[in-house]
């Protein structure tokens, strides 16, 4: 493997959700424990599934593997940082300011943004002090600082006083409100990351068009912050003697190879690996050392068995129960790479089909609706929420308004306020609010961003809804906001898109558990691209489609209220007439 030629004491995994960037990143550690390396694993991932792939518990203090000789692992908890975090802040002044000023303090501190920071602040330490990491020959990190939370803690020192004397739009003053005497760290750290010396990022992908195109934008973006030494690991590729007799496997392999040969051209000069897709699941030590090491590895005893036809809802039977209001908004949500935006899309197509006014929109800023639907369609309407322009049009806004009385001084600082990544959470949730109003009196289908996105613009709602409580409090007077739109179940339903594998249903599951504390009910869950649903005749896919039947029943009996099961097809579901297919298509293969 060439990310691990020479490699240096620290190696960061990133990637969409649902590439394997856990599994890999055990993999490694497994190999090079093996090579005699004393190796420290440490997960950042909000949904970390290591102490399942290892079979212990493991959690947010460093602890040995015993059955991997030379490896610790520590999984950092965000949350667990996030209060950590606040009360370091809030501490000092608790007692001190009035009760008013406090709770300020803390609705600063609340929102996604902090948990981002905190978890980076946790594990700093691990990259600048000598004295945790002593003993560690490698570092690996499972899941790298995106270039949001990166660029944030780049911004200019005199940043935060500019905020606190009130001359600016205070979008990021609760995350660095505390951070002025970590500074010096912070910049170690970011040092440590763009040192090619001491740092290699590991960009992980599959041979999918949309994930190839999500990793170059990631490569872009640590690039232009100095993040440049990156290697590129294509992960789970089907081998091509499984397409000999499977015309499932065949599509497959045949999709794969145009994805890898379309490759954006950024990508294309980057020290590549390619590892093939496993029949088994990437638990346990057997299957981890046969990663990175070529031939297919444990396979199961004996041939699979399968049931004829998978008993299961389809997505066709969602959509019946979604018609019956006529109008109200349908939120998709799930990690990156589960097809948020092809559902959405077979959604609003059907919904569309059958006479309702439908508007299907996004806030994935790496959605490609237009694409997917390759056409247009009566009764449907489709927009983007575009992150970009919307971020423009704030900026611009508050240049006007609260910059139009600055110096030159007070309105540059202001500017690089603006650049913070929260300023393009608080555009894109002003545009959130328009779109969802529509609901009313159409079908809204909104396709949402990757988790950690769609959390901050829930973040953002739910700030927002609390402000409005605050100042309509004893006034009498009526009011919805946002948020209470997302919490009344007649109004909004929101399913959980996911895929048949653990970590996909794992991060799910937080994700509807988040919700619930947000006090909005996911409605139902769906499962793509389920190779169980099909008929494989492939010896590797029908052992997937084996592994696949133990998530599906966790979704249906532990995790959902109702769920859909939808098939991995031959085609790719893109036009109105292949979407339309897909949403009543659950025990169909082809």
């Amino acid at each position: 493997m060439h990310f691990l030629d020479q490699a240096p004491r620290h190696l960061f995994f990133t990637g969409k959700g649902g590439v394997g960037k856990t599994s890999i990143a055990c993999a490694t550690v497994v190999q090079l424990a093996a090579a005699g390396k004393r190796v420290l694993l440490v997960s950042t991932d909000p949904a970390s599934n290591v102490g399942q792939v290892f079979g212990q518990t493991i959690g947010n203090q460093i602890k040995a593997i015993p059955a991997v000789p030379r490896l610790w692992a520590i999984e950092i908890d965000p949350q667990a940082a996030a209060q950590a975090y606040r009360d370091r802040i809030v501490g000092p002044v608790r007692g001190v300011l009035p009760e008013s000023v406090v709770k300020g303090i803390e609705e600063q501190l609340s929102g996604a943004c902090t948990t981002e920071i905190a978890a980076f602040d946790e594990f700093t330490a691990l990259l600048t002090d000598s004295a945790l990491t002593a003993d560690y020959e490698h570092i690996i990190f499972d899941t790298a600082p995106t270039g949001h939370t990166i660029r944030l803690l780049q911004l200019p020192g005199a940043w935060s006083g500019f905020l606190e004397e009130g001359k600016g739009d205070a979008s990021c003053l609760g995350p660095l409100a505390g951070l002025d005497k970590q500074r010096a760290q912070y910049k170690a750290a970011v040092d440590a990351l763009a040192d090619p010396q001491r740092t290699r990022l590991v960009l992980v992908a599959r041979a999918q068009h949309a994930t190839l195109r999500e990793v170059a934008r990631t490569h872009e973006e640590l690039a232009a912050i100095g993040l440049t030494q990156q290697y590129l690991v294509i992960n789970g590729v089907l081998p091509s003697n499984e397409a000999e007799h499977d015309g499932l496997a065949a599509a497959i392999c045949q999709r794969e190879q145009a994805a890898l040969a379309a490759m954006p051209d950024v990508l294309k000069s980057l020290p590549r690996d390619q590892i093939a897709l496993k029949p088994y699941d990437l638990v346990g030590l057997e299957a981890l050392r046969h990663l990175l090491a070529h031939g297919a590895g444990p396979r199961a005893a004996g041939p699979v068995e399968l049931p004829d036809r998978l008993d299961a809802p389809s997505l066709a039977a969602l959509v019946d129960d979604i018609a019956v209001d006529g109008h109200g908004l349908v939120m998709l949500m799930g990690k990156g790479g589960v097809g948020k935006t092809t559902l959405a899309a077979a959604v609003a197509v059907e919904l569309a089909h059958r006479g309702l006014a439908v508007h299907l929109t996004t806030s994935d800023p790496a959605a490609h609706l237009v694409e997917t639907l390759e056409g247009t369609l009566p009764n449907l309407t489709v927009s983007r929420i575009d992150p970009h322009a919307e971020t423009a049009r704030y900026r611009q806004h508050v240049l006007d308004t609260r910059g139009a009385q600055l110096d030159a001084e007070g309105r540059a600082l202001l500017e690089e306020d603006l650049r913070s990544p929260c300023t393009e959470e608080i555009a894109v949730f002003q545009a959130f609010s328009r779109v969802i109003r529509e609901a009313g009196r159409q079908f809204v289908v909104m396709d949402t961003a990757p988790t950690g996105h769609t959390l901050l613009l829930l973040d953002a709602t739910g700030a927002y809804h609390r402000e409005v409580a605050r100042q309509m409090g004893g006034t009498g007077l009526h009011y919805t906001t946002p948020m209470m739109q997302l919490q009344d179940a007649h109004q909004t339903k929101v399913l959980l898109v996911t895929l048949a594998e653990t970590t996909p249903v794992l991060e799910a599951a937080n994700l509807q558990s988040d919700l619930r504390r947000a006090g909005i009910e996911p409605w139902a869950w769906v499962i793509n691209s389920s190779v169980a649903a099909t008929r494989p005749t492939s010896t590797l896919l029908r052992q997937r489609a084996h592994n696949e039947l133990r998530e599906i029943e966790a979704v249906a009996k532990r995790h959902a209220k109702r769920y859909a099961v939808v098939p991995l097809l031959q085609q790719e579901p893109v036009g109105v007439a292949r979407l339309r297919a897909l949403a009543g298509a659950a025990h169909e293969a082809g």
